[in-house]
């Protein structure tokens, strides 16, 4: 089957509810709503333990998914979803997810690898069985703080009144980033966007 019939699942990684709206950990979610709205698509149906929706994005079935698990049991949705569309998780599963390690304003596109402390994407390789899926890292930078629970209070934190104001930037970038995956292949959109600078807003000193 041709890359261009294979369907595409974009996952955006974030908690229900509103106590968690604009909280650090639902960056995922945000960016899947912002490439919904760019393509009309809505994400308004229920499946697979998930807000869902789909269409066709560059001559491409996509399917979009906001799990409502809670970050933590993630890979349930996901499971169910690649079960049923029966998605190729190696080059057709996209999760967009926060990611402490890359500082706010950057982001990375990587193939594999370890959760690197996201208990969303833990999930999920344990759901699969592996870790060969594409990741879209959104970087929120590290806390402030140390501690125990420096990591989850930052990830459950909203943004800063300082980095508010680029948030919209990040998530537009991210969502544009996903579009120059679909249309021109995740290399071309590698090399565009794993670099300082690539998302339109300042990197924090």
């Amino acid at each position: 089957m041709s890359i261009e019939k294979q369907h595409l699942l974009v996952v955006g990684l974030g908690n229900p509810g509103p106590e968690y709206s604009g909280t650090r950990h639902n960056i995922g979610w945000a960016v899947v709503d912002r490439f919904a709205g760019r393509h009309g698509i809505s994400l308004s149906r229920r499946r697979w333990r998930s807000l869902m929706g789909s269409g066709v994005v560059s001559g491409r079935p996509v399917w979009l998914l906001q799990p409502q698990t809670f970050m933590n049991l993630s890979g349930r949705a996901v499971r169910e979803a690649v079960r049923d569309l029966e998605v190729e998780p190696a080059s057709n599963l996209w999760v967009v997810h926060d990611e402490l390690d890359l500082p706010f304003c950057r982001m990375k596109i990587r193939l594999s690898g370890s959760a690197a402390g996201n208990n969303g994407i833990r999930s999920i390789m344990g759901a699969l069985g592996s870790d060969a899926f594409v990741r879209f890292r959104v970087g929120v930078g590290k806390p402030p703080a140390a501690g125990s629970r420096a990591g989850v209070d930052h990830v459950l934190g909203r943004f800063s009144k300082r980095d508010a104001a680029s948030v919209a930037a990040v998530v537009d970038g991210v969502a544009a980033a996903l579009d120059t995956a679909v249309s021109l292949g995740l290399e071309r959109a590698m090399d565009l966007y794993n670099r300082a600078g690539a998302l339109g807003c300042e990197e924090p000193a």
